[in-house]
Protein backbone atom coordinates (compact mmCIF):
# COMPACT_ATOMS: atom_id res chain seq x y z
CA UNK A 1 0.00 0.00 0.00
CA UNK A 2 0.90 3.40 -0.56
CA UNK A 3 0.39 6.95 -0.22
CA UNK A 4 -1.05 9.08 -3.54
CA UNK A 5 0.33 7.12 -5.50
CA UNK A 6 3.92 8.07 -5.15
CA UNK A 7 5.53 5.25 -2.82
CA UNK A 8 4.88 2.34 -5.47
CA UNK A 9 5.18 2.70 -8.64
CA UNK A 10 2.14 0.87 -10.32
CA UNK A 11 2.58 1.55 -13.70
CA UNK A 12 5.86 -0.25 -14.16
CA UNK A 13 3.96 -3.42 -12.51
CA UNK A 14 1.92 -3.44 -15.49
CA UNK A 15 4.23 -5.15 -17.69
CA UNK A 16 3.23 -8.23 -20.28
CA UNK A 17 5.80 -10.35 -17.94
CA UNK A 18 3.84 -9.60 -14.95
CA UNK A 19 0.38 -11.43 -14.66
CA UNK A 20 -2.27 -9.38 -12.48
CA UNK A 21 -4.59 -11.57 -10.49
CA UNK A 22 -7.65 -10.01 -8.73
CA UNK A 23 -8.06 -11.90 -5.29
CA UNK A 24 -11.28 -9.78 -4.70
CA UNK A 25 -11.80 -5.98 -4.60
CA UNK A 26 -8.73 -3.33 -3.63
CA UNK A 27 -6.22 -6.17 -3.43
CA UNK A 28 -4.23 -7.98 -6.10
CA UNK A 29 -1.58 -10.25 -6.55
CA UNK A 30 0.89 -8.88 -9.18
CA UNK A 31 2.90 -12.50 -9.90
CA UNK A 32 6.26 -12.33 -11.72
CA UNK A 33 7.17 -15.66 -14.23
CA UNK A 34 9.62 -17.47 -11.41
CA UNK A 35 6.11 -17.68 -9.15
CA UNK A 36 7.13 -14.50 -6.61
CA UNK A 37 4.42 -12.28 -5.72
CA UNK A 38 3.27 -9.43 -4.06
CA UNK A 39 -0.22 -8.35 -2.63
CA UNK A 40 -1.14 -4.90 -3.55
CA UNK A 41 -3.52 -3.07 -1.66
CA UNK A 42 -5.71 -0.63 -3.36
CA UNK A 43 -3.93 -0.70 -6.19
CA UNK A 44 -0.96 1.24 -4.07
CA UNK A 45 -3.54 3.99 -3.14
CA UNK A 46 -3.68 5.70 0.86
CA UNK A 47 -5.39 2.65 1.95
CA UNK A 48 -8.00 3.62 4.53
CA UNK A 49 -9.23 5.94 2.03
CA UNK A 50 -9.74 3.73 -0.63
CA UNK A 51 -10.30 0.53 1.78
CA UNK A 52 -12.36 1.81 3.49
CA UNK A 53 -16.11 0.73 4.74
CA UNK A 54 -16.53 4.38 6.32
CA UNK A 55 -18.48 6.64 3.55
CA UNK A 56 -17.31 9.71 2.06
CA UNK A 57 -19.64 11.45 3.99
CA UNK A 58 -17.94 10.94 7.56
CA UNK A 59 -14.66 11.62 6.47
CA UNK A 60 -16.31 15.08 4.79
CA UNK A 61 -17.43 15.80 8.29
CA UNK A 62 -14.47 15.09 9.67
CA UNK A 63 -11.65 16.73 7.04
CA UNK A 64 -14.44 20.20 7.73
CA UNK A 65 -14.28 19.88 11.33
CA UNK A 66 -10.18 19.04 11.43
CA UNK A 67 -10.12 22.29 8.61
CA UNK A 68 -12.10 24.65 11.07
CA UNK A 69 -10.07 23.68 14.09
CA UNK A 70 -6.94 24.29 12.60
CA UNK A 71 -8.15 28.02 11.27
CA UNK A 72 -9.30 28.76 14.57
CA UNK A 73 -5.69 27.51 15.81
CA UNK A 74 -3.76 29.76 13.38
CA UNK A 75 -6.21 32.79 13.47
CA UNK A 76 -5.86 32.31 17.76
CA UNK A 77 -4.02 35.11 19.51
CA UNK A 78 -0.98 34.09 20.81
CA UNK A 79 -1.53 32.39 24.76
CA UNK A 80 -5.38 31.08 24.07
CA UNK A 81 -4.31 27.41 23.74
CA UNK A 82 -1.96 25.98 26.09
CA UNK A 83 -0.15 22.59 25.80
CA UNK A 84 -3.25 20.80 26.40
CA UNK A 85 -6.42 18.79 24.93
CA UNK A 86 -9.53 20.64 24.18
CA UNK A 87 -13.17 19.62 23.11
CA UNK A 88 -14.27 21.54 20.09
CA UNK A 89 -16.91 24.49 20.91
CA UNK A 90 -20.51 23.21 20.23
CA UNK A 91 -21.38 26.07 18.09
CA UNK A 92 -18.46 24.66 15.52
CA UNK A 93 -19.28 21.15 16.01
CA UNK A 94 -23.28 22.11 14.87
CA UNK A 95 -21.95 24.60 11.84
CA UNK A 96 -19.95 21.69 10.58
CA UNK A 97 -23.78 19.78 10.99
CA UNK A 98 -25.11 22.08 8.93
CA UNK A 99 -22.83 22.85 6.12
CA UNK A 100 -23.90 19.04 5.18
CA UNK A 101 -27.42 18.74 5.84
CA UNK A 102 -27.83 19.56 1.91
CA UNK A 103 -26.65 15.98 1.14
CA UNK A 104 -29.50 15.11 2.82
CA UNK A 105 -31.34 17.24 0.81
CA UNK A 106 -32.66 18.60 4.53
CA UNK A 107 -32.43 22.13 5.38
CA UNK A 108 -32.35 24.18 9.12
CA UNK A 109 -35.59 27.06 9.24
CA UNK A 110 -34.99 29.40 12.54
CA UNK A 111 -36.81 28.76 15.54
CA UNK A 112 -39.61 31.28 16.40
CA UNK A 113 -38.88 33.43 19.98
CA UNK A 114 -41.72 31.53 21.64
CA UNK A 115 -40.20 27.96 20.58
CA UNK A 116 -36.64 29.32 21.40
CA UNK A 117 -38.40 29.73 24.66
CA UNK A 118 -40.42 26.98 25.24
CA UNK A 119 -37.08 24.88 24.30
CA UNK A 120 -35.07 26.73 26.81
CA UNK A 121 -32.85 27.85 23.65
CA UNK A 122 -30.85 30.50 22.13
CA UNK A 123 -32.64 30.83 18.73
CA UNK A 124 -28.72 30.73 17.46
CA UNK A 125 -27.74 28.03 19.09
CA UNK A 126 -26.09 25.59 20.23
CA UNK A 127 -29.13 23.61 20.22
CA UNK A 128 -27.98 20.33 22.06
CA UNK A 129 -26.16 19.98 25.59
CA UNK A 130 -22.63 20.40 25.67
CA UNK A 131 -21.70 16.14 26.33
CA UNK A 132 -24.01 15.82 22.57
CA UNK A 133 -21.58 15.85 19.72
CA UNK A 134 -22.20 15.13 16.21
CA UNK A 135 -19.10 14.47 15.02
CA UNK A 136 -17.00 14.95 18.62
CA UNK A 137 -13.47 15.95 17.99
CA UNK A 138 -10.26 16.46 20.13
CA UNK A 139 -8.33 19.32 19.36
CA UNK A 140 -4.69 18.49 20.74
CA UNK A 141 -2.47 21.25 21.14
CA UNK A 142 0.99 20.02 20.94
CA UNK A 143 3.53 22.58 21.89
CA UNK A 144 2.21 25.72 20.69
CA UNK A 145 -0.59 27.16 18.77
CA UNK A 146 0.93 26.67 15.25
CA UNK A 147 1.65 22.38 16.21
CA UNK A 148 -1.35 20.75 16.54
CA UNK A 149 -3.54 17.40 15.95
CA UNK A 150 -6.88 16.97 15.59
CA UNK A 151 -8.54 13.32 16.20
CA UNK A 152 -11.18 11.53 17.11
CA UNK A 153 -11.72 9.84 20.21
CA UNK A 154 -11.77 5.98 20.59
Amino acid sequence: MGHSNTEIDVASLRTPELTWERVRSQVDHVIWPDGKRIVLLAEGRLLNLSCSTVPTFVLSITATTQALALIELYNAPEGRYKQDVYLLPKKMDEYVASLHLPTFDAHLTELSDEQAKYLGLNKNGPFKPNYYRVMEIILLILASTTSAAVMAPK
